[in-house]
């Protein structure tokens, strides 16, 4: 089952501007010098700062109507990576998984570990209700009212992840992912976006990779790493790689999508599911937005 999303007008609007800023912030970073991880980070940054996006401020909220956080970062140049879950109070997720990355001797940290040592870092905290949005709440009532549905229909009533994969002058890849799950999820469930080589994946030579969609299809397919894996031992193009690993997922009963770019700059950005707001910004030209509704209209 595919969520079909709704969209107005305005909303769409908003959908754009928040992209079209994203693209632009992590460009103006590359052009003035800085390396492909602090574009992603200031990509995805913008992306959590804006409501109408599935990650931060107007994230889906949980059962209990919590929003409920997850983020990864991981740069090519030495597979170095850092991923945060389970958060309520950090403002931008992706700053702390970046944090997590340079400055710990871990990876992944979750839940109130991860908001204690954001605390001891100077990370930004917030008070919970920052995150919750009128039409988030919305939803999450409404996916309640169709509890007699199953649970995973029940919570499949948004889904949505903002990502940013990025190549730099010097040739370094890096990706950054941000989610806030499944509206009415609970258990303290965790998606693909936090793990590395679910939701991203990022090695120089090859590709960076950003996952979104049904979560636990996507981390059972590995789709970010299989993406990499595709173009590093069967010499794939990663159109053909990324393309293939969606398939895979709906073979497997699955749907989503993904961002990625190879280390020639080219860029794939196949998706299964409702829609996939997506877009590409490339030096010297204008950045390139598209709110398609179909899977076709994914060829870029």
């Amino acid at each position: 089952m595919r969520p079909v999303l709704d969209y107005s007008e305005e909303e769409n609007a908003r959908r754009h501007a928040g992209l079209t800023e994203a693209l632009s912030a992590g460009a103006e970073f590359l052009t003035s010098g800085g390396n492909s991880l602090g574009a992603v980070q200031r990509a995805v940054r913008v992306l959590e700062n804006a409501p109408d996006f599935n990650a931060g401020r107007g994230a889906a909220l949980t059962h209990e109507g919590h929003a409920e956080l997850d983020a990864s970062i991981m740069d090519g140049r030495n597979r170095c990576a850092g991923a945060v879950a389970s958060l309520r109070r950090v403002k931008n997720p992706i700053d702390l998984a970046r944090c997590v990355m340079e400055r710990s001797r871990h990876v992944f940290l979750v839940g109130e570990g991860a908001e204690q040592y954001a605390l001891r870092q100077g990370i930004v905290l917030i008070e919970p209700t920052y995150f919750v949005t009128e039409q988030r709440a919305k939803e999450l009532q409404e996916a309640i009212e169709k509890e007699s549905f199953s649970e995973a229909q029940a919570s499949m009533q948004v889904s949505g992840t903002v990502g940013a994969v990025a190549l730099d002058c010097n040739g370094n890849l890096a990706v950054a992912t941000s989610t806030g799950g499944m509206t009415n999820k609970r258990y303290g469930r965790v998606g693909d976006s936090p793990l590395i080589g679910a939701g991203a994946y990022a090695e120089n030579g090859l590709c960076a990779v950003s996952a979104t969609g049904w979560g636990e299809y996507l981390i059972r397919a590995a789709v970010a790493h299989d993406v990499c894996a595709r173009v590093k031992y069967a010499g794939e193009p990663v159109e053909r790689a990324a393309k293939h690993v969606i398939e895979e997922v709906g073979r497997m009963g699955g749907y989503g999508g993904l961002i990625a770019v190879d280390a020639k700059g080219r860029i794939a950005m196949p998706y299964s599911s409702a829609t996939m707001a997506r877009g590409y910004a490339v030096a010297g030209k204008e950045a390139v937005v598209v709110l398609g509704d179909r899977p076709d209209a994914a060829k870029q």
